[in-house]
């Protein structure tokens, strides 16, 4: 059993300056972790994290935001959305500039997260509700495949991550959007003390107000919004689960539905930010024809906008608790997103440029996102750390930070990323992704593998394959595959090797594909509903919006 007594010192927080390299943002004042060197000396008062001292182990709060993309932050590059209290987390913590979701989409992810597993593991490989095999043409896609089929709740016999930390002492508490399974298979069924508002659902049923239309969030203000509700629930928890007062360490999951479809925000922050849409300047056109769907391109939408700042003011109030109970000096702060941006399919919302496409797609806008952890005393505030993560380590690194023994047949895939914090190196080592789906965004059935700067994308529909060098292509725009066949061959050995291994299921050709019937979709999409997108566009940025559905008034002030 790993046992931790480390003395570790907290850090003052300086000021960060943001930098823009090659359309990725870099901060002078964080040094990379190559730069690092040993003479670094770290002052201040002596916090103590060690194995069976439930009092002295660090709290956890883990924010989840639902499709958020790796551009949608200030931090990392946006000028239209404003996210600064998301951003004090990135500025006083560590930045994993190559920080992956386990999947482009959100069942998959989530269960990831849990479990410590690739999707293809745990066969959880599309959102939980999406049809596969020949219902899949009730979607009228007329694509050559018919999607692999899935498993539809987060088995039970898993040791989750919450239940591990359950075991060693910690209160667990879940709030928010969970989406992995039906009634049994809730949060309060794999390890979560406490659920506020996680069910079956992956979206807002009763939008982002009071009335909710949630089982498990009795309503409570009409008008009151989604995001400031669930920061509520959980500095409510945090409050009465407060060490001091129970001698116990908590795990705290916000997990919220922001920014999910379908958006909506308040009438005040919709004008601030289609006025700043406007001086910014807009552009002509907000879309370009993906494969599938039109794709955005900008980011201007208002709405998603306020939503977003939204979201980001929830966050500060939880912050603002965590310094204000006395927590903070011991608690364990994560921020990431569960997919890329939706720049296609749902409410198209926003751009993920410059990486390529968004939420559902096998490509860096799908699957890169925000992946922020501060740890009191060993965090260097806006240190950054290159080595390639995903949602799978976070398991094993938070049962490294309490003091916990890893459980590496729980968490077959996830590796604790503690040495890194700490400046240690890791071995490099693969990263896969399995989408045997089409979803609803416009990405395609694939796979993928990441080792290190490179990366294979698999094609199930006519077996070709893609490769990029991420190092110096982050848009993914030069396919290298007929440059470099040699590594093509082994990295696509690998990952297949890989897929065997876990037992992974794969799409199937549709003995009904009709290709006319796919261009006479496809002719639709581009030249009746792209228009109609870039109409809409443009009705959203008009100063006599209307959304007509009540939401405009749908909100109560916060103090």
């Amino acid at each position: 059993m790993t046992v931790h007594n480390r003395l570790i010192s907290s850090l003052s927080i300086f000021a960060v300056t943001l930098l823009i390299s090659s359309g990725i943002p870099s901060f002078d004042a964080g040094r990379r972790l190559s730069e690092q060197d040993d003479s670094e000396q770290i002052n201040g008062p002596l916090v103590s994290y060690s194995e069976g001292e439930e009092d002295s182990k660090p709290n956890i709060l883990f924010i989840l935001v639902d499709d958020l993309g790796y551009s949608d932050l200030s931090y990392t590059g946006s000028e239209y959305y404003e996210t600064p209290n998301i951003d004090r987390i990135a500025r006083e913590g560590t930045v994993f500039t190559n920080g992956y979701a386990a999947a482009p989409v959100c069942s998959p992810s989530r269960a990831s997260i849990m479990t410590g597993k690739t999707p293809a593991r745990h066969d959880i490989t599309v959102h939980i509700g999406s049809p596969s095999g020949v219902a899949w043409r009730t979607r009228n896609r007329f694509s050559k495949l018919l999607p692999a089929d899935y498993t539809h709740n987060l088995p039970a016999e898993y040791i989750t991550m919450p239940e591990a930390l359950r075991e060693v002492g910690y209160k667990t508490f879940f709030a928010g959007k969970w989406h992995l399974g039906d009634e049994g298979s809730w949060p309060e069924d794999h390890g979560f003390d406490f659920n506020i508002g996680g069910w079956t659902s992956g979206g807002p049923n009763g939008g982002y107000f009071d009335p909710y239309n949630n089982p498990n969030l009795p309503n409570r203000t009409p008008g009151e919004n989604l995001s400031h509700r669930l920061a509520d629930e959980t500095v409510k928890f945090m409050t009465e689960n407060n060490p001091a007062k129970t001698g116990k360490p908590f795990f705290a999951f916000l997990s919220f539905y922001a920014v999910h479809s379908a958006i909506q925000t308040s009438q005040e922050k919709w004008k601030k930010y289609r006025d700043k849409a406007e001086q910014m300047g807009l552009s002509e056109t907000g879309y370009s024809m993906g494969k599938y769907l039109p794709i955005r391109q900008v980011q201007d939408n208002p709405i998603y906008a306020g939503l977003v700042e939204q979201m980001d003011e929830a966050v500060g109030e939880v912050l603002r608790a965590l310094n204000e109970l006395g927590l903070d000096e011991n608690t364990i702060v994560v921020f990431t997103s569960d997919n890329g941006g939706v720049a296609a399919g749902d409410n198209f919302s926003t751009s993920n440029k410059p990486l390529r496409a968004g939420k559902g797609y096998q490509y860096e806008g799908g699957i890169r996102e925000p992946y922020f952890i501060k740890i009191p005393g060993l965090s260097k505030p806006g240190e950054q750390v290159d080595f390639p993560v995903s949602g799978i380590d976070f398991y094993p690194t938070l049962l490294d930070l309490a003091g916990a023994e890893l459980l590496p047949k729980e968490h077959n895939d996830g590796i604790s990323l503690l040495p890194l914090m700490k400046g240690e190196a890791l071995a490099e080592r693969p990263l896969f992704w399995h989408f045997p789906h089409y979803g609803n965004q416009g990405g395609e059935p694939s796979s993928i593998i990441r080792r290190g700067d490179w990366k294979l994308i698999h094609y199930y529909e006519d077996g070709r394959k893609e490769l990029y060098n991420l190092a110096k292509d982050i848009s993914e725009t030069t396919d290298l595959a007929a440059k470099y066949p040699q590594r093509v061959q082994e990295m696509g050995k690998e990952l297949f090797d890989y897929l065997t291994k876990v037992g992974a299921k794969y799409p199937v050709p549709d003995p009904e594909y009709s290709e006319a019937k796919e261009k006479e979709y496809l002719h639709k999409v581009e030249f009746e509903n792209m228009p109609a997108l870039e109409k809409q566009r443009l009705e959203m940025l008009s100063n006599e919006f209307d959304p007509g559905n009540k939401w405009w008034g749908s909100m109560v002030t916060r103090d």
